[in-house]
């Protein structure tokens, strides 16, 4: 694509030439009226001889001839529009070849985890700025941490069709230029998130970039234990994004790290198994190419897919969301399990997708519910507060009833609440039994 278009030097240059030939032209034709009516010879040798080699621009301004600085000011304007138009497409250029060496879809996705714990873990006050900031620098983070990837894979990638046209391997960019993108993101992105989060942030932050691009890189050739290392990378953003919150990891905050974690390896098996041939001739061991009938491949994805199962009970067990996000989360978790099962079945490239349309559908879904039913703080307090009233006000109301009932009893014992036959059997009959008062 890049190799096909034409340098912007080269289309600089052109431009300049094509548009300077112009006004030489004209200022030859404008020479040769004025000197033939003038009818002198010399002048007129000397003006037939700038038609063939043109006046320099600072010629023909001391000649003062009418136009000149018409003819002046619309090929400088022409040029301004031509290096004008030259910078443009040099910024699209870069930005587009930055943006795929950032992996840019990919990095949304870090920065909305990240999002989503930052939220997560601020309780019922949400610092906005601090969430932008966070945001800004896990997505600079990513970013270096994507080309990094990129640059040592270089090779790899110009083997695979679904990664030849990239930056690099295409030669839209060079290794240096990549180089220096990538130390600058990272070392930015640290830095923001240290000074407007905190360090635990921005330590999780640089660790993940290091695990990345640094350990989950090189493994990806040597063991296929890489997905499960590669899993951990995209369970520490979240847990990032609640430590910028909070300033601390507690046990709420693994919850959403841990469904990033069993997501991640049905997400990536799917993917293996789609691109099989691609990673086998990249190089890449991954846990696909040792399985050929894709039977251990669908197992693992199927025994992760589980595993989601009880998150959502413990969002509302743990008292961080409501009972509602328990029954959604329980019903999306089957619904992903249901096409694992498929894949498991049958292990054919059409369920094998579907599996992996369906984890794309999952996450989405699973963070918003969590945001949509997520319980503050201030509103675990107050349930507290009504579950404790209610605790104190029942032994009150149980002191209550038993002194009515012993006030009942006692009336009953005084004689007060006898029935008329008793009476009427103590006086005029004393041969009869005593009557026996049953207490109501």
């Amino acid at each position: 694509m890049w190799r096909n278009s034409v340098g912007f030097s080269s289309k600089l240059l052109t431009s300049k030439s094509s548009y300077s030939r112009l006004p030489l032209l004209n200022r030859g034709v404008a020479s040769r009226s004025t000197s033939t009516s003038a009818g002198s010879g010399p002048e007129s040798t000397e003006a037939a001889g700038t038609v063939k080699v043109g006046f320099s621009s600072t010629e023909w301004v001391r000649t003062g001839s009418p136009g000149s600085s018409a003819v002046d000011l619309s090929s400088f304007a022409a040029a301004s529009v031509l290096k004008g138009r030259d910078i443009v497409d040099m910024a699209k250029h870069y930005g587009r070849c930055y943006a795929e060496l950032s992996k840019a879809r990919l990095s949304m996705l870090v920065v909305a985890t990240s999002g989503t714990g930052y939220i997560l873990g601020s309780g019922s006050a949400i610092d906005y700025m601090g969430l932008c900031c966070t945001c800004a620098g896990t997505m600079m983070v990513a970013a270096s941490a994507s080309t990094l990837n990129q640059v040592f894979e270089v090779k790899n990638d110009a083997k695979m069709n679904r990664t030849k046209k990239r930056p690099l391997p295409s030669g839209r960019i060079s290794i240096p230029h990549a180089v220096t993108w990538a130390a600058s993101t990272g070392m930015l992105g640290t830095a923001l998130l240290a000074s407007k989060a905190n360090m635990l942030a921005a330590g999780l932050g640089a660790s993940n970039l290091v695990l990345y691009a640094f350990v989950y890189t090189p493994l990806k050739q040597i063991h296929p234990i890489n997905t499960w290392v590669g899993a951990i990378v995209g369970a520490i953003p979240p847990l990032l994004g609640w430590a910028a919150a909070s300033g601390q990891v507690s046990l709420n905050g693994m919850l959403l790290p841990a469904a990033l974690y069993f997501w991640q390896i049905p997400h990536f098996m799917a993917l293996a198994y789609l691109c099989r041939k691609d990673y086998a001739d990249g190089g890449f061991r991954m846990y696909s190419l040792a399985d050929a009938s894709g039977q251990r491949t669908a197992s693992v994805a199927l025994r992760n897919c589980l595993y989601l199962l009880p998150l959502g009970y413990l969002a509302y067990d743990w008292g961080l969301t409501s009972g509602w996000f328990c029954l959604e989360s329980t019903l999306l978790a089957l619904a992903i399990s249901g096409t694992a099962i498929s894949f498991y079945m049958n292990r054919t490239t059409k369920d094998a997708r579907r599996m992996f349309h369906a984890s794309l559908l999952y996450l989405p879904v699973f963070m918003s519910g969590l945001l949509v039913h997520r319980v503050t703080e201030s509103e675990q307090q107050m349930t507290v507060e009504h579950t404790g009233k209610i605790i104190e006000m029942s032994p009150l109301l149980e002191t209550t009833e038993e002194a009515q009932e012993e006030k009942r009893k006692q009336k009953i014992g005084n004689g007060q609440c006898r029935p008329p036959v008793a009476y009427a059997s103590v006086a005029p009959f004393p041969f009869l039994p005593a009557p026996s008062y049953a207490t109501f």
